[in-house]
């Protein structure tokens, strides 16, 4: 056989064998799950839910346990955290669950149904959930909260800082793993500005908001109508939740800074 020839033969025979493997390790992939457990910034229909499940290919099950308006202590306290744990154990079918948990927007809230204290309550509450999810045979995946999107002067304001200060001292003390959300999503809004930054936001964006967007101020949300504001079906404008453009941009955010330091799960994300 002419040496051309064997050439074109050997890298066609290279090219089946590269396909080959990449079948092969597509089939290697083996089920796993992702449950969310936290408040409404990670729910489908105000946070960013719906964009983090839409990143992974169909070997994951993306399971979405968040509660809007709840805290570290009342997702537990309601007996959420009870049937959260029931779904976590039941775990035959996967060769692993992850745990995506992170609190800290309505620990701060001044209801006492809410408020936990940041200095002893907040990090013992988040403590006892990293507990709970290896001794139910899971894998905790703590993550630091969503960034609030006010800005003051063209800067965006660090509100919840302590939180995610918390959040992240608590897992390294434990040795689990965490992906500093607070931390990306704040440099991600301070790169957009505020009249992007409010494009991620619930509609219809109220005309007072417009008109001062360009000052680098954010400034407190008017309705003229009630029906503007958020309802059961529609998540109205405010600095804090997201609209489907807003959940699918920061869901993707969230998936990439966590496969980005965590090989594996890099397999399971979609590629571009």
């Amino acid at each position: 056989m002419p040496f051309r020839r064997i050439a074109v033969a050997l890298a066609a025979l290279a090219c089946t064998a590269l396909t080959c493997a990449a079948s092969a390790h597509a089939e290697t992939l083996k089920p796993i799950r992702v449950i969310m457990v936290g408040d409404s910034t990670m729910t489908e229909k105000s946070g960013y839910g719906t964009g983090f499940c839409a990143q992974f290919k169909p070997e994951v099950t993306c399971v979405n346990l968040a509660r809007g308006g709840r805290s570290s202590k009342s997702y537990r306290v309601e007996g959420l955290w009870d049937k959260a744990l029931a779904e976590i154990r039941d775990n035959k079918a996967y060769a692993k669950t992850y745990v995506w948990i992170g609190f800290g927007h309505n620990d701060g809230s001044p209801k006492p149904e809410r408020h936990t204290d940041i200095v002893t309550e907040f990090p013992l509450n988040m403590r006892q959930y990293g507990v709970d999810i290896q001794a139910a045979g899971a894998t905790p995946i703590f993550v630091t909260p969503l960034t609030q999107r006010w800005f003051k002067d063209g800067k965006l304001r660090p509100d919840l800082l302590p939180w995610s200060t918390a959040v992240k001292l608590v897992a390294r003390d434990k040795g689990w793993e965490v992906v500093d959300f607070y931390d990306a999503t704040q440099k991600a809004v301070q790169a957009m500005g505020p009249v992007a930054a409010n494009r991620m936001a619930g509609d219809p964006i109220p005309q007072n908001v417009l008109d001062t967007e360009a000052s680098g101020t954010s400034v407190p949300a008017v309705f003229t109508d009630a029906s503007q504001g958020t309802t059961a079906s529609h998540q109205g404008f405010d600095y804090t939740h997201l609209s489907a453009k807003g959940s699918a941009y920061f869901g993707k955010l969230a998936v990439d800074l966590w496969a980005s330091q965590d090989a594996a799960i890099k397999p399971y994300v979609k590629s571009e």
